[in-house]
């Protein structure tokens, strides 16, 4: 999803990615275009929820670790994690040892298992909480785009996640994850990436 107009490092991007290196390539490869694969959405989840209360860089530098920790985000495979990898995923330098993130984790794979027996995939539930086009605002600065922590949407997929049993599921939590999923598309006006993520979304199938 990379652009060929131009090099990397003379792109206009979003103010929030900065000039780190880390932040940059997510911002550019990942954020904001739309996501269907079931593991992909699980991880992102998981991770906004661990993000909560600390800097999205230290968990992206903390991302291999926390795949290699939660079997690469499998949802079976984290939804049979039991006391002993609890303690195993505690004692994890490399992942943010807080017990009530993991278990909600845990907890997290277990729902979205239950879930599934009942829907199709993840993205097809996910998807169906994306904004009409016509809600959103006309033009995103950096301005307005700090008002935009929750949205009636994000409101309603956590209540009903919520409902489901699922934890750190709030709604600034879910709107971070619908910014991340291409549920939204909140690069900014003049970022290079916005007009590329447009081409993704319209190029998408939505899961139904």
């Amino acid at each position: 999803m990379t652009s060929k107009q131009e090099p990397a490092a003379e792109r206009v991007r979003c103010g929030w990615c900065g000039t780190l290196e880390d932040y940059c390539h997510y911002h550019d490869n990942e954020w904001g275009y739309p996501v269907d694969d079931d593991r992909r959405l699980f991880e992102k989840l998981c991770l906004e929820g661990f993000q909560a209360g600390l800097s999205w860089l230290t968990i992206l530098r903390k991302r291999e670790a926390f795949r290699k920790a939660f079997a690469n985000f499998d949802i079976e495979k984290v939804a049979r994690f039991g006391e002993r990898d609890i303690e195993r995923l505690l004692g994890d330098a490399g992942i943010v040892r807080h017990r009530g993130k993991i278990e909600a984790a845990i907890n997290n794979a277990q729902r979205a298992a239950e879930l599934l027996e009942t829907e199709s995939s993840l993205a097809a539930y996910f998807w169906r909480y994306e904004p009409d086009p016509a809600s959103r605002p006309k033009v995103l600065t950096p301005e307005v785009l700090r008002t935009m922590a929750t949205s009636p949407e994000s409101a309603a997929l956590s209540k009903d996640l919520k409902r489901r049993g699922w934890r750190f599921v709030g709604p600034t939590t879910m709107y971070a994850l619908m910014q991340a999923m291409g549920l939204v598309n909140d690069h900014q006006d003049g970022c290079w990436a916005r007009a590329e993520a447009l081409r993704a979304r319209k190029a998408f199938k939505v899961p139904r």
